[in-house]
């Protein structure tokens, strides 16, 4: 969504409010899709001289365990505030988001934000066990048959106790 900020740049004090849902042009992680629209609710204000984001951008997503592989829903709320400037007197700083032409890409802000508050990891629940190493079985599920592997250094001494 495309935003012409020119009047909130010019006059101290106006503010634009924004409640919409957009779906992302492109996938947001390899990890998972998106199962709803992303929902934004937010306002740019001119506070004294000062042009301020801020928002909420909420989603659920189809995500896959990084532990069991299993799929799962999660429900996303990500922040978003930024402060605007329309033009920059040092390039590298990254304290304030440029805003070409006074026209604010909305949507790849956003998901630029979600994507940087994305966890490395996830996991269905905070306690979830995986899978077992040797034959693949869910120990969400149960226990597997499979014998435990045995640490190569403590093998002599397991050796001592079979005696």
């Amino acid at each position: 969504m495309q935003v012409s900020l020119e009047q909130v740049f010019n006059i101290e004090g106006s503010q634009e409010n924004f409640d919409y849902s957009f779906t992302p042009e492109y996938s947001l992680s390899d990890d998972f899709s998106l199962s709803s629209p992303v929902s934004f609710k937010g306002a740019v204000k001119n506070n004294a001289g000062i042009v301020l984001l801020s928002g909420q951008a909420e989603f659920t997503a189809n995500v896959i365990c990084s532990r069991c592989a299993e799929e799962f829903f999660k429900n996303f709320s990500v922040s978003v505030e930024h402060t605007l400037v329309s033009e920059l007197q040092n390039e590298d700083n990254d304290e304030f988001y440029l805003v070409e032409n006074k026209l604010l890409d909305l949507d790849s802000l956003v998901c630029e934000d979600i994507i940087l508050s994305l966890p490395f990891v996830f996991l269905c629940k905070e306690d979830c066990k995986g899978i077992c190493s040797q034959c693949g079985k869910n120990l969400n599920e149960g226990e597997c048959a499979c014998k435990k592997a045995v640490d190569p250094r403590m093998a002599a001494l397991l050796e001592l106790l079979q005696d």
